[in-house]
């Protein structure tokens, strides 16, 4: 009994001792405010990251940081630099920032309706037509900033080796694919709209047209929202399929490539394709 009385004032004591202290915290964006670092390219790592000298980081703005952690960090970080080189590469300019937002944004259309003619295209080969495109935002990890767009930006954006896809289903597989969005969150499309009310699909359209249930549709999408994935299951009710060994990531960064080599810039819009009908 004694000691289960000594055991718990001491538990009493500890649990007031560590209430005595208080902490705050407080939130910064990671821009280099601190520091002035910036991303690396190629060919501007000391100016972007700065250099440890006699074991003190010397940051881009001047600040100097000794002992601790931090030369230690930034030496990893700057001696890895030259085997991340070809990831620096430079394959765009972005005027203004790109995001993947519900219930639409700019990155989002822009892969998405890029997958529906990259997949058209494939397709077309084997007398296939592509009438819309899904894609899910979860895929895409990263959000493009203005200024340069490097071949690491790309990378990380779509990283997941997730295949594009033709599918041909029933217009009543599209709507259970469209009220799976409404329920569990937005998507990327293209070549439809969709608008949405309470988590419940109020209307479809697929090329203009209303969405028939009866008939068949030409998907372009990717391997894995084929069968579970996200919680859709594209093929299902499938009339006819192809599945390629074109990873979305590299399709996308061919898409890229081919603007930034005809002098265009990476930009995009949105157009109401996704809408959420207020009350």
């Amino acid at each position: 009994m004694v000691k289960t009385k000594v055991t718990a004032l001491i538990s009493i004591a500890l649990l007031l001792c560590s209430c005595s202290h208080s902490f705050r915290w407080a939130k910064f964006s990671i821009d280099g405010h601190r520091t002035g670092v910036t991303v690396p390219n190629a060919v501007n790592v000391k100016e972007a990251l700065g250099v440890v000298e006699d074991g003190v980081y010397k940051a881009p703005n001047g600040k100097e940081f000794k002992g601790g952690v931090t030369p230690k960090v930034a030496s990893l970080l700057i001696d890895v630099q030259p085997s991340m080189a070809r990831l620096k590469e430079v394959v765009a300019y972005a005027p203004e920032p790109m995001v993947s937002a519900r219930p639409e944004g700019k990155l989002g259309n822009f892969i998405v309706d890029h997958l529906f003619a990259d997949v058209s295209a494939l397709a077309s080969a084997s007398g296939r037509t592509v009438d819309l495109a899904i894609t899910n935002m979860g895929g895409i990890r990263v959000d493009i900033a203005a200024g340069d767009v490097l071949l690491d930006d790309i990378v990380a954006m779509l990283p997941f080796r997730n295949y594009l896809c033709y599918v041909q289903i029933p217009g009543s597989e599209v709507r259970n694919a469209f009220e799976h969005m409404a329920k569990n969150g937005l998507q990327c499309i293209s070549g439809a709209r969709i608008v949405v009310k309470d988590h419940k699909l109020i209307s479809a359209e697929v090329g203009g047209e209303p969405l028939d249930d009866g008939r068949l549709y030409g998907v372009a999408t990717i391997d894995f929202l084929l069968d579970g994935g996200d919680g859709f299951k594209l093929a299902r009710g499938a009339q006819d399929y192809m599945i390629t060994d074109i990873k979305i990531g590299d399709a996308i960064l061919a898409d890229i490539r081919a603007l930034t080599a005809e002098g265009k810039p990476l930009e995009y819009f949105t157009d109401g394709r996704v809408s959420i009908q207020e009350d």
